[in-house]
């Protein structure tokens, strides 16, 4: 069966797991000061699109975009499964994201992600389609735990 993406209103049990899953991990390697990942109810804000990919009922990840201004936007809370990492997840969330924010006519989309060694796949992910190191953007400021990137659209 093939990977069925859906434009997510956050309210599953499934959704919250893997949220917090996230959040978790990101605890595990980042001090809370330096966690910029969103909760459910940030997620829900206007200008936030999330995004759940799945498979035979069961959830394997997601991601948004949050738009800064008419022409940038972030992606914010990219994640996959534990139970689904390397199987092509994470790829097709990105690529969606990226088809997405140049339908909406994005000049630029950016991230946050972390630095510490756990977060080199993340890193990589996001250098081979395109994302290129920068300064912080929007409302961060510089912070040792964190890697900002940009990519032209």
């Amino acid at each position: 069966m093939a990977m069925e993406l859906r434009v997510d209103d956050l309210r599953s049990a499934e959704v919250a797991a893997l949220l917090q899953e996230h959040l978790d991990d990101m605890a595990l390697h980042s001090p809370a000061e330096s966690i910029h990942a969103l909760d459910l109810d940030k997620l829900r804000r206007p200008g936030i699109t999330f995004w759940t990919l799945w498979e035979d009922g069961e959830l394997l990840g997601c991601g948004a975009i949050k738009q800064l201004d008419e022409t940038h936007g972030e992606i914010k809370s990219m994640r996959t499964s534990n139970r689904h990492r390397r199987k092509g997840v994470a790829a097709a969330m990105l690529q969606h994201i990226l088809d997405e924010a140049q339908r909406r006519g994005y000049r630029r989309l950016s991230l946050e992600t972390g630095s510490p060694a756990a977060f080199a796949p993340a890193r990589a992910l996001y250098e081979r389609y395109g994302f290129l190191p920068c300064g912080p953007f929007g409302d961060y400021v510089e912070d040792p735990y964190s890697v900002f990137m940009t990519r032209e659209l």
